[in-house]
Formats: C-alpha cells, sequence, structure tokens
C-alpha cells in the first residue's frame, strides 16, 4: 500500500499543505516526493537564511508550523 500512486498523491497533498501553511511567514518553501524502495517520502524545504522569518531559528519555527498545519 505504501507504494501505490494513489499513496504518493496523498503524501505530495499532505507535503504541500505544510508548505503553503509555513510559507504564510512570507518565507520561500518548496516540496520534493519520491517513491524510495519501501514507500513514498517527501519533504518540505525551506529557504533557510530568509531574512523575513528570523534566520535560522525563523526558519525553523515556520516549517514546524506547516508540520502543524499539514
Amino acid at each position: 500500500m505504501m507504494k501505490t500512486p494513489e499513496t504518493g498523491r496523498e503524501v505530495e497533498r499532505i507535503a504541500g499543505r505544510i508548505a503553503a501553511s509555513a510559507a504564510g511567514a512570507e518565507g520561500k518553501f518548496r516540496t520534493d516526493s519520491a517513491l524510495g524502495r519501501r514507500r513514498w517520502r517527501a519533504a518540505v524545504i525551506g529557504n533557510l537564511n530568509f531574512p523575513k522569518s528570523g534566520g535560522l531559528a525563523g526558519s525553523r519555527r515556520d516549517l514546524l508550523r506547516g508540520m502543524d498545519g499539514g
């Protein structure tokens, strides 16, 4: 089940929600997903030096907030 196309779409949808929620703080975030050996995986990548979010600590805070929203 963890390798089906449907699961991949759901993983991508949730990663997109996380990125959208994190970007609410004016950061620049994107997603990436791939089918691994055993399951779909996704990541939300943030611009860690985005000045308006407060640098590294602010970007971490925004990503964590995004995960709550996802």
